[in-house]
């Protein structure tokens, strides 16, 4: 299995995080990079540092944006 290099900050009943995870998980599985999400629900401290910024996409732990996925962007940084 691949380690996740991608992470998505979700949350429940946002059009925009589905909208985010379909374009992740897309561009991940064509380039072979692992991903994965987290619900900022789940969590006081992420609900904090995140509130209404998600989709939140993390590359390699650092910050790549936020709101939806610049896809040529992503596709760059995981190259």
């Amino acid at each position: 299995m691949t380690a996740a290099r991608v992470t998505v900050y979700t949350r429940v009943d946002c059009g925009a995080c589905a909208a985010a995870v379909a374009d992740v998980e897309r561009i991940c599985t064509d380039v072979g990079a692992g991903w994965t999400t987290v619900d900022v629900d789940s969590d006081p401290e992420l609900r904090a540092e995140y509130g209404d910024r998600v989709p939140v996409i993390e590359v390699d732990g650092r910050e790549h944006g936020f709101w939806q996925v610049e896809e040529d962007r992503l596709r760059a940084a995981l190259a």
